[in-house]
């Protein structure tokens, strides 16, 4: 025997004439049926709780939603929940004709939302935080005061952790910084951090309990202040509103050290703008290495030169001097570098091996422009990475020191030809980055220091030769 299925739709298997059901608001209930919703409303009058506030079916701003609300609202003790009571408030519910039901509980659905608790005053805005020169007072005031913790903010992402602590203690000496962190004194998240390591917002810096050596130069003149904004000024090849390049000349350093009261960082100081911001060091050069260094007026672009160099987006190219000829006119360099002395900042490199402690890999490409007498070259350099005297000690692995460096020059029997003075024969020729905000290449070349022009008259060199370093590949 075969049972068909019952008929669907309405009697006798009709459809409504409309083609659909009507919605669930809207349709009469004809049975003593209960539901699973209706459970759940009963049970949740009886404890005073707020069904639809957690129902997934219901979507708010529905009839339905909205009578169920009310219902809860009116049926709700009178210590109503803080947290579910400023949310309703935030979004009070319009009030919606009782919907169609045999039920006499479908009253209550139509009672006014007014009885719903009063609105809960909003609490006070946030004050607004501390300015980045309030930090700088507050940091330095607070720097013998012992343990630190530090949060690093927005606009300090992607700097070094040096440069951070230079910039929130512009008291602490750069050596000091780097002591500290070297020794492991400080801890970035609970972890020991190196001094080139890169922040990111957020991060935590504590910083162990500093002490300050008293001042011993007099304070700053008004008239010594005018006089290094002059001398600073005097050395810009290119300015904009974003950025500088200057010609460091030969025997500046770029930042102080021991015994090291003049340098370039403390120079800009004189350049501070109204705002407070003095500008940046984007890299560095070493004391007697002459040539291009760019300087950032603001922290935007002080972050993002940083970042071209990080990614070798920046084109670098670099005169020098050097004993003998080289074979091969045109070559490449590719070591590793590692300190002699490891804690010693300014410590001679070494070319190591691939994985020895601290070594990092260094590329190098050369080209000759020019020979004397096949005593002297004259090379032009463009490296690829930027290690610690890399240019330095890469012409001294090749067997062509660079002529007066005093590290790295250790030829026999060499001496130094008449008229050419014993200084380091190396110039930041030139320099290509994109620009900060226009990211267009801003190219900028520096001429010969004074020492090295006289070489080059010397020995019958012309400056505006062609450079064959120009078409050495870019990595």
């Amino acid at each position: 025997m075969t049972t068909r299925p019952p008929p669907r739709g309405g009697p006798k298997g009709r459809k409504p004439p409309s083609g659909k059901f009507p919605p669930y608001g809207e349709r009469a209930r004809t049975g003593p049926r209960t539901s699973a919703r209706d459970a759940a409303e009963r049970a949740a009058r009886n404890r005073g709780d707020d069904a639809g506030a957690r129902d997934p079916w219901t979507a708010p701003g529905t009839p339905h939603a909205v009578a169920a609300a009310a219902a809860a609202a009116a049926a709700a003790k009178p210590r109503p929940r803080p947290a579910r009571a400023e949310r309703d408030d935030a979004a009070p519910p319009r009030k919606a004709p009782p919907r169609p039901s045999a039920r006499p509980a479908a009253k209550a659905y139509a009672k006014p939302v007014e009885s719903r608790p009063a609105a809960q005053p909003s609490p006070p805005a946030a004050p607004a935080g501390p300015t980045r020169r309030e930090q700088r007072a507050a940091a330095s005031a607070t720097l013998a005061s012992g343990v630190q913790t530090l949060t690093v903010e927005a606009d300090e992402a992607g700097m070094r952790i040096d440069r951070f602590l230079t910039a929130r203690f512009p008291l602490l000496p750069f050596t000091r910084v780097q002591s500290i962190v070297r020794k492991g004194e400080l801890r970035v998240d609970g972890k020991r951090a190196k001094p080139n390591d890169r922040l990111e917002p957020g991060m935590s810096v504590r910083v162990p309990p500093l002490r300050l050596d008293q001042p011993t130069e007099r304070p700053r003149s008004a008239a010594r202040e005018q006089d290094d904004a002059e001398f600073i000024r005097s050395l810009i090849l290119y300015e904009d509103a974003d950025m500088m390049v200057l010609n460091k000349p030969f025997g500046l350093a770029v930042q102080g050290g021991s015994g090291t009261v003049r340098h370039v960082d403390g120079l800009l100081a004189a350049l501070t703008g109204p705002d407070g911001q003095k500008p940046r060091l984007v890299h560095r050069l070493d004391k007697d290495t002459a040539g291009c260094l760019i300087v950032a007026k603001t922290r935007l672009a002080a972050a993002t030169l940083a970042k071209s160099f990080r990614s070798r987006a920046a084109r670098k190219i670099y005169w020098a001097l050097t004993a003998g000829v080289p074979r091969v006119r045109q070559g490449r360099v590719s070591t590793y570098l590692a300190k002699d002395e490891p804690t010693d900042a300014d410590a001679r490199m070494r070319v190591a091996k691939h994985g020895d402690e601290g070594a990092s890999h260094a590329l190098t490409y050369y080209a000759m422009v020019d020979q004397a007498a096949q005593k002297l070259s004259w090379l032009s350099f463009k490296p690829v990475t930027g290690r610690t005297h890399q240019l330095r000690a890469h012409a001294a692995h090749i067997g062509h020191p660079i002529v007066g460096d005093p590290k790295y020059f250790s030829v026999e029997n060499w001496e130094l030809p008449g008229g050419i003075q014993n200084r380091l024969h190396l110039l930041a020729r030139r320099i290509v980055i994109p620009h900060p905000r226009t990211g267009r290449p801003v190219d900028v070349s520096a001429p010969l220091p004074q020492h090295m022009a006289q070489s080059w008259n010397l020995l019958g060199f012309d400056a505006s030769r062609y450079d064959p370093i120009v078409e050495a590949p870019e990595s």
